[in-house]
């Protein structure tokens, strides 16, 4: 048999880096995102030797282990092993062999939360052989654990829910790990034109994120006046996001995803840099109201809003830079899970 289970990346549209402590204990966070059609993958396949196998298939990279009640976190295929060894931990694993593989459909360190979207469908994957009974809070909330309390990862808390409820949420975050998930009924034809505006683009270029986010909270504990504002203000730009796609007031969208950028510069110094500014300015100058750098900044993807018929023009201007556009459509539904022979 085999168990196995997709979950779905995500494009932030607003108020990213209000979901990371110590900002969202201490004043509240928001975000507005919505899951894409690409995904990360898993699947167990049981085996008759007792032995583990781990595998991430677009990664090239393999592990092998006799059958154990932890696996080591070396720097290796840790989010397969932090999985592994918390499922073990908690709920107890058949003494079966079985072989563990991933994939994901965009590049580590590309901005659509990809590490915790991983994180996610591993534990559907889980889910599906041992019939674990959770719901999509607890799978959002277990795996968030996983990444940041076993793994010491740094990070906020919006991809493990987006890859978990799916579709386009209006999310809140509190003090205590306190997460409230808005699903947003969103008129289909708005997000059709949204789609067809927002061209999302991969520099060509990846980060660490936990670099970037340790210096935002650095600067959230020091009192740093301007990055708290600055937080603040992305807080305040979700909820003009949310209004904009409600109401159908598209022709916005462009200008509150570029004050949303012009206020996250200010979060911490390492989110931008020359390259990206210069795209930016490019998408700007033939035709994009606005646009943003996905994620915690620093590389990956970007995302430019393009009315009417100017993503042709953009994609144009882009082209010197040696990245390329990404096809997506938006999508409804989140963690998926199915088990097959």
């Amino acid at each position: 048999m085999i168990y196995r289970s997709k979950a779905p990346l995500r494009i932030g549209l607003a108020g990213g880096g209000t979901d990371v402590s110590p900002y969202s204990d201490e004043f509240g966070g928001a975000i507005l995102n919505a899951t894409l059609s690409l995904y990360a993958h898993a699947s167990i396949e049981l085996l008759d030797t007792p032995t583990i196998e781990l595998q991430a298939l677009d990664r090239k990279e393999y592990q092998q282990f006799g059958w154990s009640e932890e696996l080591p976190i070396d720097g290796t295929l840790d989010l397969l092993k932090g999985v592994y060894n918390r499922v073990q931990k908690d709920y107890g694993i058949p003494h079966k062999g079985f072989r563990l593989s991933t994939a994901v459909d965009a590049p580590a360190g590309s901005g659509l939360g990809t590490s915790s979207t991983l994180v996610v469908a591993i534990l559907g994957a889980f889910m599906e052989w041992l019939k674990l009974p959770l719901g999509d809070y607890d799978i959002a909330h277990y795996a968030y654990d996983i990444e940041r309390l076993d793994l010491q990862l740094s990070g906020g808390k919006q991809d493990q829910y987006a890859a978990t409820f799916g579709g386009v949420n209006f999310m809140e975050f509190y003090a205590n790990d306190q997460v409230i998930v808005n699903p947003l009924r969103i008129r289909q034809e708005y997000l059709h034109e949204l789609e067809n505006n927002l061209l999302l683009y991969y520099t060509s270029t990846s980060r660490e994120s936990a670099v970037i986010i340790k210096e935002q909270q650095k600067n959230v504990v020091q009192k740093n006046e301007k990055s708290v504002e600055a937080m603040h203000q992305l807080k305040a730009q979700s909820n003009m996001m949310k209004e904009a796609l409600l109401k159908g007031k598209l022709n916005q969208i462009g200008e509150i995803l570029d004050y949303g950028f012009q206020q996250k510069k200010q979060m911490a110094q390492s989110i931008t840099n020359s390259l990206i500014d210069n795209m930016y300015d490019a998408a700007r100058k033939a035709g994009a109201t606005g646009g943003k750098i996905s994620g915690a900044g620093g590389g990956g993807f970007m995302t430019f809003y393009c009315p009417g018929n100017t993503r042709f023009s953009v994609i144009d201007a882009l082209s010197s830079f040696g990245g390329s556009v990404k096809p997506y459509q938006f999508i409804q539904h989140g963690l998926t899970t199915w088990t097959t022979n």
